[in-house]
């Protein structure tokens, strides 16, 4: 079992914000359920990250269409977490 690294950030549109996975084109062959993938990573990012602030930081720096990028998050396709690159984001800049 090899791990693989998912980019992840928060896609804001009209009426919601969405959590992204990016998954890499060489994945490993462990991952047969792409809606667990995405809920490990998605579970992962807001057991690291304050999941309101968060929100509130993208809903005041972002504009509708655009994607802000958290970071990284590696996992096994057994469910464990190898490493995590994940970056708060301000609501303004300080």
């Amino acid at each position: 079992m090899c791990a693989d690294t998912f980019g992840v950030g928060i896609r804001v549109t009209e009426a919601e914000f969405r959590v992204v996975v990016g998954v890499p084109s060489d994945i490993d062959a462990g991952w047969t359920d792409p809606e667990a993938f995405q809920s490990l990573v998605t579970e992962t990012v807001w057991e690291r990250l304050d999941r309101r602030p968060t929100l509130e930081a993208v809903a005041a720096r972002y504009e509708t269409g655009e994607t802000a990028s958290l970071g990284s998050v590696t996992i096994e396709p057994d469910g464990t977490v190898v490493d995590t690159d994940l970056n708060r984001i301000r609501a303004a800049d300080d």
